[in-house]
């Protein structure tokens, strides 16, 4: 595992905090929902810096680590576009305004970054002092593989969510929304949560499952804590900006989360083979991007509206 400077530490985590400053607190400092031109153009350039970031560790590190870097970094984006998903049911099932939707998007990419944090370092931890857990992790992935595969449709049921009952036990909430607001003062009430904040609650509680789900993913295609959180916040940082260029088009992606099932089992299966079975890097870069170029390929083939046949006689006859 190679070892990094501190700077270079320190530098990445400059970088993220700049971006997050620029994005959330500059460019999007007052809520709204961003147009599809917006979204994608600030989606776009985070990709570029993605991929330049891998450029940066090839020249510094190596060929090797920057080759697992952009493998992670494909199956967390992956993932990332997976989430997606539930975060639009959660929206659609509180009837979230559209004003609002960015800034629960907003707490959601910052408490990921943070729920990966420590999940990458409990993980490296156990790894290196508890080889057997490198078994433990690959049955995880290869279950979520199956139960991608075995689930078509994701079940939201708010209402059995641990953090959310147990704000209901001890937080007293609002009926209606207060503008962006998570607490306001109610004459003699006092503070009120609002629904807002539950909201909230079920979008990091979706982010903490699927942290566990994709944390273990990432360390089968490398062992280096930096390249695992490098790889995993460049997913996230993306993920608000590619809500809104995607949530009018995820019904055209059905075969997505079939490639993506099968990406987790490939991973899964090679962290549990990987004391008998040796795969490159290479190999795994090549899986996880011909799968889903084909969940993608297929996708669109399918939504794509039928053609009209023409009769070869004119289209009088």
């Amino acid at each position: 595992m190679p070892a990094h400077d501190p700077w270079v530490w320190v530098g990445f985590t400059g970088v993220v905090l700049g971006l997050l400053v620029l994005d959330l607190g500059i460019l999007n400092r007052k809520s709204h929902q961003l147009s599809v031109r917006e979204a994608s153009l600030w989606s776009a350039g985070l990709v570029a810096l993605a991929l330049l970031f891998g450029g940066f560790l090839w020249f510094e590190v190596g060929r090797a680590s920057a080759l697992e870097y952009y493998t992670g970094y494909l199956i967390e984006l992956s993932l990332s576009v997976d989430n997606l998903f539930v975060f639009l049911l959660v929206f659609q099932y509180f009837a979230v305004p559209a004003e609002l939707q960015p800034r629960v998007l907003k707490w959601g990419i910052i408490g990921a970054i943070v729920m990966r944090g420590v999940m990458i370092a409990t993980g490296a931890l156990l790894l290196a002092r508890f080889h057997w857990i490198i078994y433990v992790f690959g049955a995880i992935i290869v279950v979520t593989g199956v139960r991608f595969f075995r689930t078509s449709a994701v079940r939201l049921e708010p209402e059995h969510n641990p953090l959310v009952r147990l704000a209901h036990r001890i937080l007293p909430f609002t009926r209606a929304w207060e503008g962006d607001w998570f607490f306001v003062r109610s004459p003699g009430r006092g503070w009120l949560a609002t629904p807002l904040l539950l909201v909230v609650l079920v979008v990091e509680w979706s982010d903490l499952v699927f942290a566990i789900d994709s944390i273990p993913a990432i360390f089968a295609i490398t062992r280096d804590p930096f390249i695992v959180y490098s790889s995993n916040v460049f997913a996230i940082l993306g993920l608000r900006a590619l809500f809104f260029v995607l949530a009018n088009a995820m019904d055209r992606f059905a075969y997505l989360k079939p490639a993506v099932a099968t990406i987790l089992v490939f991973v899964g299966l090679k962290m549990l083979t990987s004391a008998w079975i040796y795969l490159p890097t290479q190999v795994s870069l090549a899986v996880v991007v011909g799968l889903l170029g084909l969940g993608v390929i297929a996708s669109l083939l399918k939504s794509r509206p039928p053609q009209p046949i023409s009769s070869p006689g004119g289209p009088g006859l």
